[in-house]
């Protein structure tokens, strides 16, 4: 995997930006510890694992990419969307 370049917020949804030029996201509602947390607890984020990793000290979370990339969306939420 890849390692990480940025983390972001944008609405409900957690988004991590790859070194490669690829994004990942997944719902906030996935991670609650993430979700609960306040703007600056959110942003207060650091690599980890020789950038493999993000680490949240303030809420003493953690995520990988992988764990990230493993995200399938509700079928009933793919099944609702405009094509």
């Amino acid at each position: 995997m890849t390692s990480i370049r940025g983390v972001r917020f944008e609405r409900d949804h957690l988004i991590v930006d790859l070194a490669n030029g690829r994004a990942l996201s997944a719902p906030l509602s996935r991670y609650p510890r993430r979700h609960g947390a306040t703007i600056d607890q959110r942003a207060a984020w650091r690599t980890a694992g020789a950038g493999q990793g993000i680490h949240w000290p303030e809420i003493d979370e953690d995520l990988s990419p992988e764990a990230l990339a493993e995200y399938v969306p509700d079928r009933r939420q793919l099944l609702g969307r405009k094509r």
